[in-house]
């Protein structure tokens, strides 16, 4: 029943997002739900279940994980070897020629991706450890590029167009966390984080934070599987 539920919010989620519009230097906006909606679907019937878990929550896709696979955080070999996803995927219906969308035909690893399911893999050993206890789930599914092909983030559109993406993504959020029933959810990174403790406001569930295993962040390239076991047990979280 509750895949039901996700599936409800996922149409509603996708239906809120069609009408936004972005500007320069905004030039392509790809939404996995729609063209990898099946190996999202298929992660979600695998991995998802209402039975208080860990909710990792991370910003929005990234160009050669999420972007491709439709999994969050969907490094290409951690999807198809561990997770044991695979799945047919569309494309957008416009593609930036520098970031075309290969599916699970991809060559490229994304590097947070590949920290974060190595974690969970040598942490927990098998997908089903792991998942009985937290579940990674993506706060923006929409992935904008600029005309270069550079990745903008969410958090740096321009306020008039940020503030309609941020509502659906908080209305989505809400009803996710209402379905899941989650004990806490850890934003992966501050943006995240922020986003859920704005959002979730007055829910009974624990709001906190892990840094994001980007290679943009020197902080994630000083050993990051060591660095989430410590904020991990910060958030009165035993792995």
């Amino acid at each position: 029943m509750f895949l039901n539920d996700l599936s409800l919010i996922l149409n509603e989620l996708i239906e809120g997002l069609n009408p936004l519009e972005f500007s320069p230097p905004v030039t392509h906006v790809y939404n996995p739900l729609v063209y990898a909606r099946q190996p999202y679907e298929q992660y979600l019937k695998k991995y998802a279940a209402p039975t208080g878990k860990i909710i990792l929550l991370g910003m929005n896709p990234g160009p050669w994980g999420m972007a491709q696979t439709g999994i969050p955080f969907g490094e290409i070999h951690a999807a198809k070897q561990w997770l044991k996803i695979e799945a047919p995927v569309g494309s957008p219906e416009i593609i930036h020629p520098k970031r075309p969308i290969l599916g699970f035909s991809c060559r490229r690893s994304e590097i947070s991706g590949k920290r974060l399911w190595g974690w969970a893999r040598e942490k927990f050993g098998t997908p089903e450890i792991f998942f009985s206890r937290f579940l990674v789930l993506n706060y923006c599914p929409l992935i904008f590029f600029e005309e270069s092909g550079r990745n903008r983030t969410p958090n740096t559109i321009c306020a008039k167009e940020r503030l309609p993406l941020l509502s659906v993504c908080d209305h989505a959020l809400r009803q996710t966390i209402q379905v899941l029933t989650p004990s806490h959810v850890l934003g992966i990174g501050n943006f995240a984080f922020q986003q859920a403790e704005k959002a979730l406001r007055g829910m009974d569930v624990k709001i906190g934070r892990i840094t994001h295993p980007s290679p943009a962040n020197p902080k994630a390239n000083r050993g990051w599987s060591a660095l989430i076991d410590m904020e991990l047990r910060q958030n009165n979280i035993q792995i």
